[in-house]
Order: structure tokens, then C-alpha cells, then sequence
């Protein structure tokens, strides 16, 4: 291999009209990754766990109600909405996915962000600027959404970033794709992490400071739970800090996620990603009760702050390489080999001294990766509010595993459910293996299970389905 590798990467991002701190930003993450210092491992011999962190539930009891009104008046929500969803076989915005319905009208991701930024703004009298982090695959879709929403109206700040595109890097020459290989799959955005050399280079963070706004809300557009919020924009205002993570209780289904810990030398709060734990580590880093809180990738930062650090380093950070190993076409695994270089967000923490967490309830955290989680969002586990919430009784809710020979693409998953998914409300777990389709008014209780038949089958409408699959009907 040579840098020669990088030479052609760089040539291919300034004939696309990128500038030269796109380009230094790329050659920061080609070098990590040349160098094999891509995901630094943090061995847990050298770091504590996060523990004794403030709770939104105390602080909501504790804050003074006009000062988080006067913080939340001065607060920017940004929306993290790049993402295409090709994990459900997607080929647009995810945000354009249909969740749910509200008062008969479908409700998209999009429509019930808008929906939650518009009732704040109608409540409370504050202005809450959105501002969408698209890519150049959203940036239609969604401008699309925004333009048909008549109560929404932004002025002097921009509703949208679009970060820059980063060329995929063929694994075993260390070349940029070319096309005509495929002109779609030649690059790829590097992650969110690139949000803050993004804002930087837009000017976002000068608009912000000239209409007033003096703290950002940056969080994913499919966690519908990342709603605004003046308790916690109270909280930040008065903790004093910088940089403020949001994480929340781990379950054993968060257990392989990404959590924040403290360097036991520096005291600096670190995000550790699982792909920077050591293999002896990997027993103690998803012990969850040794570490209780993971990031939930919603991040409190204060304007003057976040401008202060990205001119100190130039609009580059210094955050860690992830490099993820995907093939040129996703949807062929016998295309070429690339690697897609990319950045998280959160790891951002290390670079503030003044940084904090705070714990946040089950509520904040309603993120939709999968079909699986889809069904609980479309499901009677959910109400959603006037105020565009999405409301549930505990917060806890059953293990999901669809086949995904038939559930994963959602096409595939909207024709197993022609008419609505199942109650499940009385819901342990749900374990479908094999094809089957839903009649209507199925409701799922305990650990139902509905096992691979060999051929494609039927629920009835009405039927229930527990441990024993469909129940008989004499014991009904």
C-alpha cells in the first residue's frame, strides 16, 4: 500500500469543490487508520465507572421553573438526520418512515419532530431554532416536509447542514473508489462526529450567537424520546458546564453499547465504544452493574464553548477513528472490500475539563435501528400525545426478535402486517421464526413464540399468541 492512497483522495475531495479543512479532517482520520490507531483500546485497569450523577427526575423537583424557561428561550435543537435506514432496506430518509398514527394522519419521524418543536414554541413563547444535519441523500426529502408545514417558519438561521462526503477507501489498496465502479457508493459521510466541523464551517454557530442562542441540543432524528426539553435546558444553564452527555440506565440489551467512563488519572469523562474495549475486558465492560449508564447520543453544548474548541483545533477535533469495514455495494457483500472512516459524536467529551452527565429516564431514549423496534413504536405500547410525545405506562418493554429472512427489509415487514401489528401490551417477549402473517386484532402475551412452520403461515384475525404459539381456542 502507499499515501499515494491519500494523495488521490484528497485530489478526488477538492474536484468535488470541498475545502481544505474537509480535506485535513480526512487526512486526520486516513492517517489514524494507516497507522492502526484507529478505536484506541481503553483498558479498564485505567479507568472508574461513571457513578453518582445528578437524575433528571431530582432535578426536576429542585429547578427553579423561570430561570429553565429564561435557558430553554436561549436553547437550538439540532436534529442528526443523515440516515437512510438501509439496515430495514430503506432507499430514502429514515425520518421519512412512517411511526404511527395521530388523529388518523400518518406520523412520520419528520412529523413528529416538527411536531414537538412546534408545540414548544406555541407553549412556552421561545423561539427553539431547528436545524436538520442532513445528507446529501435527506437534504430533499426533508426540505420537501419542511416547506408543506405551514405553521413552521425559521429565519436567520438555517434549517439545515449538509456534511461533507468522504471518499470510501478500497481495503487492500488504500485508494479512493472510483467510479464507474459505482458512482453511489464512492463515499460516505464520516459519521456524527463530523457535525462539529460541519456547524463550524457553515457559520451555524455564529448565527446561533447572533440571534441570542447560547446553548445546542444535538441528538438523532429516530429518537423520538430527544424532545425538547426546559428541565434539562435549566440544568445545563446552571451546572456551569460545557458539554453535557445524556445516558441512561443499561439493560441487558444495552449492555454492548457504547458507555461513558472516568479516566482514573485525568478524571476526564471518556466515551468507550465497545470496539475500544480489550478482549480480557469485554466480561467487565458490559457488566452492567459495574457500569449502569450508557450514552444515549443526546448532547447538551454550549455555543461559545463548542466555537472556542473548534478554533483552537482549527474546525478539526482530535476525536477517535472508528473504521467501519463494509463493501463497496451494501447490498452485494461480493463487491469490493472498503473501509468507511468515521468519528461519534460524544467522544467529544474528553475535550472539555467542565464536562458532565446527567441521567435521563427510559422516556429520552426511544430509539428505532430495526424493524424489531418498530413494532413496539407501531404498537398499543405507545400513545401519542397532542404534544407529540411518545407516551408509555413503564418504559419497559418486550424482547423482540422477527426473522430476518422475512421481517428485516421493511417492505417485507409492512406486507406481514397488511392491517395493524399486534397488541402487545401483555408482552414479555416476541420470538417469530418462519413466515407468517398477521390477521387483524392479534394480541401477543408472556413469552409468545411463533415457530418456523416450513411454509409460509397465517394468524387469524383475533387470535392470541403465547409461549404455546397460537392458543387454542377452548382456552379462550
Amino acid at each position: 500500500m502507499s499515501d499515494a492512497g491519500f494523495e488521490q483522495s484528497a485530489a478526488k475531495m477538492r474536484d468535488k469543490g470541498l475545502s481544505e479543512v474537509a480535506i485535513s479532517q480526512f487526512e486526520r482520520l486516513y492517517s489514524a487508520w494507516r497507522q492502526d490507531e484507529s478505536g484506541d483500546a481503553i483498558s479498564e485497569k485505567n479507568i472508574k465507572a461513571l457513578t453518582d450523577i445528578p437524575s433528571v427526575r431530582d432535578v426536576h423537583e429542585s429547578i427553579d421553573a423561570d430561570k429553565a424557561l429564561e435557558a430553554f428561550s436561549k436553547t437550538a435543537f439540532l436534529k442528526l438526520n443523515g440516515g437512510l435506514g438501509t439496515s430495514m432496506g430503506l432507499e430514502g430518509a429514515k425520518s421519512m418512515l412512517p411511526v404511527r398514527r395521530h388523529k388518523a394522519r400518518q406520523m412520520r419521524f419528520l412529523d413528529i419532530i416538527l411536531g414537538q418543536v412546534l408545540t414548544a414554541r406555541k407553549r412556552l413563547e421561545v423561539p427553539l431554532p431547528l436545524t436538520f444535519m442532513n445528507s446529501f441523500r435527506t437534504s430533499a426529502d426533508t426540505k420537501r416536509v419542511l416547506n408543506r408545514t405551514k405553521a413552521f417558519e425559521q429565519h436567520d438561521i438555517p434549517v439545515e447542514n449538509i456534511p461533507k462526503i468522504d471518499p470510501n477507501i478500497l481495503a487492500y489498496t488504500a485508494e479512493p473508489v472510483y467510479f464507474p465502479y459505482t458512482r453511489d457508493h464512492e463515499g460516505g459521510p464520516p459519521g456524527h462526529g463530523d457535525v462539529f466541523s460541519t456547524i463550524h464551517e457553515s457559520g451555524l454557530l455564529e448565527a446561533l450567537e447572533e440571534q441570542g442562542i447560547e446553548y445546542l441540543f444535538i441528538s438523532n432524528s429516530d429518537n423520538l424520546g430527544a424532545r425538547p426539553s426546559r428541565t434539562l435546558a435549566g440544568h445545563f444553564a446552571e451546572s456551569g458546564s460545557s458539554f453535557m452527555v445524556e445516558v441512561a440506565k443499561r439493560t441487558n440489551a444495552d449492555r454492548k453499547g457504547g458507555h461513558i467512563v472516568v479516566d482514573k488519572h485525568s478524571g476526564q469523562l471518556l466515551l468507550r465504544e465497545m470496539s475500544q474495549v480489550r478482549p480480557g475486558d469485554k466480561r467487565a465492560a458490559t457488566n452492567i452493574k459495574k457500569h449502569p449508564y450508557f450514552n444515549t447520543n443526546s448532547i447538551w453544548v454550549r455555543v461559545d464553548a463548542l466555537k472556542e474548541k473548534l478554533d483552537e483545533y482549527d474546525g478539526v477535533l482530535p476525536l477517535p477513528v472508528i473504521c467501519n469495514d463494509k463493501t463497496v455495494d451494501p447490498s452485494d457483500p461480493d463487491s469490493p472490500a472498503v473501509i468507511q472512516l468515521e468519528t461519534a459524536m460524544g467522544s467529544a467529551i474528553n475535550l472539555f475539563d467542565d464536562a458532565t452527565c446527567i441521567e435521563v429516564d427510559r422516556m429520552r431514549f426511544l430509539p428505532v435501528k430495526t424493524t424489531d423496534d418498530l413494532l413496539i413504536m407501531r404498537s398499543d405500547r405507545f400513545h401519542l400525545t397532542d404534544s407529540f410525545e411518545m407516551e408509555d405506562g413503564n418504559y419497559i418493554f418486550p424482547n423482540v426478535e422477527l426473522d430476518e429472512r422475512y421481517y428485516k427489509n421493511i417492505n417485507d415487514f409492512n406486507e406481514r402486517f397488511p392491517y395493524s401489528v399486534p397488541s402487545l401490551a401483555a408482552a414479555n417477549s416476541v420470538t417469530i421464526k418462519g413466515d407468517w402473517t398477521f390477521g387483524q386484532n392479534v394480541s401477543m402475551f408472556g413469552d409468545a413464540v411463533l415457530e418456523d412452520l416450513g411454509y409460509p403461515s397465517y394468524v387469524p384475525n383475533g387470535e392470541y399468541v403465547g409461549p404455546q404459539g397460537i392458543e387454542p381456542d377452548e382456552w379462550l
